[in-house]
């Protein structure tokens, strides 16, 4: 399965997670970027106040495993910002 994980940054630049949406739509050339940001809109609200979002679509395998696209980027980006802004909440 598809889905996309959305992620906003702050006026810091940390990368904070916001969640996971699966794909739903049957037709792929309704898919495009400008359509996933605005799945995303939708089910935060217009006025969620979130600056600078951006997503990665994601697979999700029938056992929950997830793959990224370009694992390097995740793994050496992306992964260690959104864990040093969860330890600094805690």
């Amino acid at each position: 399965m598809i889905a996309y994980e959305y992620y906003w940054s702050d006026e810091t630049d940390r990368v904070h997670f916001i969640g996971i949406i699966p794909e739903r739509r049957g037709k792929l050339e309704r898919i495009t970027d400008e359509s996933i940001l605005n799945l995303g809109k939708i089910i935060l609200g217009e006025n969620a106040g979130l600056s600078n979002p951006f997503f990665i679509q994601i697979t999700i395998d029938d056992t929950g495993i997830i793959s990224y696209p370009n694992s390097s980027f995740c793994e050496l980006i992306l992964r260690p910002m959104i864990e040093e802004s969860l330890f600094e909440r805690i």
